[in-house]
């Protein structure tokens, strides 16, 4: 059954996938909960804790600069995705939209369906990651996390918040729901930081 949708990586590949990792033919979709259907009419991005609060509507997050991206996907069940086509909006170029107190270290991302995962911001403000709205020249469907999700390539794929609408700034860190859950509290493939010891 696994070599049917799982194989294992060559070593030309060592630099590629981090350890305990098999690669995926397809791409897998994991959830906890259901699946949140939300419109792009509807849909919102709310900007709260140490930040000016700001409500950024679909048009005015599409107003941003659109980039692609090709990045590598690792899911901490120990599959990973390579060379993943997006669309979307780098976080550094949502970041001077937004006033930041100085006094912010980390943010809680907030979903759609109440997920949550925290973040350092060092990990969070990084020009490879990105809010994607596209996948493979497609709109990213909900299974995937769209109308939007957010893309942070350097860490295990539950950090990639789908069906994103809210970044909470704070002054220390927090746990969202799966690292209250047992799991890492930064994710890092390379390091296999896959549970809290």
């Amino acid at each position: 059954m696994a070599g049917k949708y799982f194989q294992k990586p060559g070593p030309e590949l060592a630099d590629r996938v981090p350890p305990g990792q098999h690669l995926a033919k397809g791409f897998p979709v994991l959830t906890y909960g259901d699946t949140p259907q939300v419109n792009q009419a509807d849909w919102s991005l709310t900007i709260t804790g140490l930040a000016a609060p700001k409500t950024f509507t679909w048009e005015e997050i599409m107003a941003l600069p659109q980039t692609d991206f090709t990045a590598d996907f690792h899911c901490v069940t120990t599959w990973s995705k390579l060379d993943v086509t997006w669309r979307g909006i780098r976080v550094t170029d949502l970041m001077p939209q937004l006033e930041v107190d100085a006094a912010a270290t980390h943010v809680m991302l907030h979903c759609y369906g109440g997920y949550t995962t925290n973040l350092a911001l060092d990990d969070f403000a990084r020009p490879e990651n990105f809010f994607a709205h596209t996948l493979d020249g497609e709109p990213l469907p909900p299974d995937h996390g769209g109308p939007m999700r957010l893309v942070v390539p350097h860490l295990y794929a539950w950090k990639s918040a789908k069906w994103i609408n809210g970044i909470e700034f704070l002054a220390k860190p927090a746990l969202g729901f799966w690292e209250r859950n047992g799991y890492h509290h930064r994710g890092e493939p390379w390091a296999e930081e896959r549970y809290s010891s």
